[in-house]
């Protein structure tokens, strides 16, 4: 089974070796059509420290690192 790459936001970087990423999704309401967005926040392992808030990050999905990480940040690009 393929591992899930999820393109988002970092939002928090205050722990270490850690980033939470917000990852947004779009889609029409069932019965309204209307394009709703909804977001979700992971933990991921940031090895080394260097992603900032603002800054546009691609997670994987990995094995569980802790309790609730279990992506890893694979590239990036700063604000």
């Amino acid at each position: 089974m393929p591992k899930r790459i999820l393109q988002g936001v970092v939002v928090g970087d205050k722990n270490e070796k850690t980033v939470v990423v917000r990852v947004e999704r779009r889609f029409a309401h069932p019965l309204m059509q209307k394009t709703v967005r909804r977001s979700k926040k992971y933990k991921a392992h940031d090895e080394n420290n260097q992603y900032k808030i603002g800054d546009t990050v691609s997670i994987e999905e990995c094995a569980p690192i802790s309790k609730d990480k279990c992506w890893t940040v694979i590239s990036g690009q700063a604000k």
